[in-house]
């Protein structure tokens, strides 16, 4: 692991902005680190509001897909919601079918089948469109690559609105509106949306046109926290203000199909990771291991009897996925192992019997092991399919734009993507996909890496940081938890491996006579002899609150040790 502290801000502007605030030099260190450098950013950072989200009308293309809307919705015309099999996709058609629904009767959904049609717009799909006489289809967190696609839907007489995310080629489809804040001549001021937040902007507008205001559409925003915290984009900007007021609704006053969720946990309160590590794979698994269907199904019930068989149903695709992952990986890691002579700078497997759902699983999983751009390869149909991912600071979408000779699709982002291409150029493609990353990455990206915020002193961690430190949340990408540094550490003598097999490192630490702090080390049960015998150790670690019968107290979440 490499430790890498960000650099201090200059001391004047903590003390400005300390002063300013009314806090001390870390939470003002803390803040100017995250952009942060005046009162009101710090007003708009601790309390997001609502009315600053940015008027959905400065989306490229909005007040055209808002008029065709209500064009169909004049002339009676029959309209789909398309989209995605994954969180993203699922949440953002029951967002968008379902707020349709409460004043428009002829409005149906479509998920394609993840192996029978893969990812995005499908023929498949266009022609269920025409068979059932839809004219109008609004798709979710996919189709803005689609040009071939929406061409044959248009010969057929079925309008496109598109609302992406992703990143769009040269060419657009040639659809009735594209409303994805990445493109070139949007001048939306924010750009960083997921799918289903380009879809809440939709009906944002849409309601504007009703006379409707924010609060009439926030019950919604629990579907947006969700793809915002499953999808990793930046909680940072709008996203943070979606995020925060989503979490309130999932906490105050979740729809039928969450609560069906959240009744079988133990959990008072869900925070962002809480979303990502619990709600999401359960929807995500329905895509994976069923139909994405199934989750648009829960999302969108009402009758709470309804939800809950859903919901089981959906906890066992979960249970299934978890077996299929983790079988898997062990293998793809033994493939890995054999051919550990001619490994390089990436990681690409293949077996075609691996179950196409839960490639992206085991592709995290092998990046997370060892630290290269990976591809998880299976057999979908006459193709292979592959899931990419990468390593912190390594685009692998633009590795796979080097490789694209012998690729038949691919999307994505930076740090994830999909591709297909024919059998006969795997070989040709993962030698070439080798030779594109080790030209262009950086050998240090190669290291994992922990950013660490700033140094802290053991007598510094209160109570009253912690409260403060609550307030920085929601975390993710652009506003990750904080991660501190304490120096000449000393076990008092209570370390000892914890759980299955003492995987997991406990240790209650002093330093320089300080009060005592307990620390916990998930899968570092291995480092236990670092910190045993009274040895001096420094630590990286965020701060976290153990609750246990009844009582709370503050302990380390260990990160790494040395």
């Amino acid at each position: 692991m490499r430790w890498t502290i960000k650099p201090k801000p200059k001391q004047e502007d903590i003390d400005a902005l300390a002063d300013a605030l009314k806090v001390d030099d870390l939470v003002a260190q803390l803040l100017l680190q995250r952009g942060i450098s005046t009162y009101e950013e710090a007003k708009n950072f601790f309390r997001p509001q609502l009315e600053d989200l940015h008027d959905p009308f400065l989306m490229k293309d909005m007040d055209i897909a808002v008029n065709r809307i209500e064009e169909a919705i004049a002339n009676g015309d029959n309209i789909l919601v398309y989209g995605d099999y994954d969180v993203d996709g699922t949440t953002a058609v029951a967002l968008m079918s379902s707020y349709l629904l409460r004043y428009y009767p002829n409005v149906a959904t479509y998920i394609p089948d993840r192996y029978d049609e893969g990812y995005g717009v499908s023929f498949k799909g266009i022609d269920f469109a025409e068979d059932n006489g839809f004219t109008l289809v609004i798709a979710l967190d996919c189709g803005v690559k689609a040009i071939d696609k929406v061409a044959y839907a248009k010969e057929k007489g079925i309008d496109f609105i598109i609302c992406d995310h992703h990143r769009p080629g040269t060419i657009l489809p040639s659809a009735i509106a594209i409303l994805d804040p990445k493109r070139e001549d949007c001048l939306y001021p924010y750009d960083e949306l997921c799918g289903c937040g380009v879809g809440f902007k939709l009906i944002q507008a849409l309601g504007s046109r009703r006379g409707e205001t924010i609060d009439d559409v926030i019950y919604y925003l629990d579907l947006v926290a969700t793809a915002i915290g499953a999808d990793i984009v930046p909680i940072t900007g709008e996203n943070r203000i979606l995020a925060f007021y989503g979490l309130q609704v999932i906490n105050q006053q979740p729809r039928i199909g969450f609560k069906a969720i959240i009744d079988q946990i133990n959990k008072k309160e869900l925070t962002i990771t809480d979303v990502v590590f619990i709600i999401a794979p359960r929807i995500n698994a329905a895509g994976r291991m069923k139909h994405g269907q199934y989750a648009v199904n829960l999302l969108t019930e009402t009758n709470m009897d309804q939800a809950i068989q859903f919901a089981a149903e959906i906890e066992k695709f979960n249970t299934d996925r978890r077996g299929l992952d983790q079988e898997i990986t062990i293998e793809a890691l033994g493939q890995i192992q054999e051919n550990q002579e001619e490994e390089g700078f990436t990681s690409v497997v293949y077996k075609d019997t691996w179950h196409k759902g839960v490639i992206g699983i085991v592709a995290s999983r092998l990046t997370e092991t060892y630290y290269r751009p990976t591809l998880v390869f299976t057999k979908s149909g006459d193709k292979l399919a592959a899931s990419a991912r990468s390593v912190r600071g390594f685009d692998v979408y633009n590795a796979l734009e080097g490789c694209a000779d012998y690729i038949e699709q691919f999307g994505g982002h930076k740090y994830a993507a999909g591709l297909t291409l024919l059998e006969e150029q795997y070989n040709n493609f993962k030698h070439k996909f080798e030779k594109v990353v080790k030209e262009s990455i950086d050998p240090q990206m190669l290291i994992p890496e922990i950013t660490i915020d700033t140094v802290i002193e053991l007598k510094d961690i209160t109570p009253k940081l912690m409260r403060i430190l609550k307030q920085f949340a929601p975390f993710g990408p652009g506003n990750m938890s904080p991660i501190f540094m304490a120096e000449d550490l000393k076990d008092t003598g209570y370390a000892k491996g914890v759980g299955k097999e003492e995987a997991h490192l406990k240790v209650s630490v002093v330093q320089q006579g300080s009060h005592r702090i307990d620390g916990i080390g998930f899968n570092m049960g291995d480092k236990l002899s670092l910190v045993t015998g009274r040895k001096p150790f420094n630590a990286v670690f965020a701060i976290d609150e153990n609750e246990w019968q009844g009582n709370v107290s503050l302990q380390l979440k260990l990160k790494d040790i040395k």
